[in-house]
């Protein structure tokens, strides 16, 4: 049978895995809810300036 906390206590995440999640959260990427609010705004101002 596997012992998880054993196994969790040899873990060590690759390097490769590191260095991808620090990159990931050190770009700011846009999810769809900002893509989303962006173009309800752009659209908004499209109305307003009479397009």
């Amino acid at each position: 049978m596997i012992d998880f906390d054993e196994e969790i206590k040899r873990f060590t995440p690759s390097l490769e895995v590191s260095q991808a999640d620090e990159d990931i959260y050190k770009d700011d990427l846009k999810d769809i809810t900002d893509i989303v609010l962006q173009m309800t705004e752009d659209l908004r101002g499209s109305f307003i300036n009479g397009r």
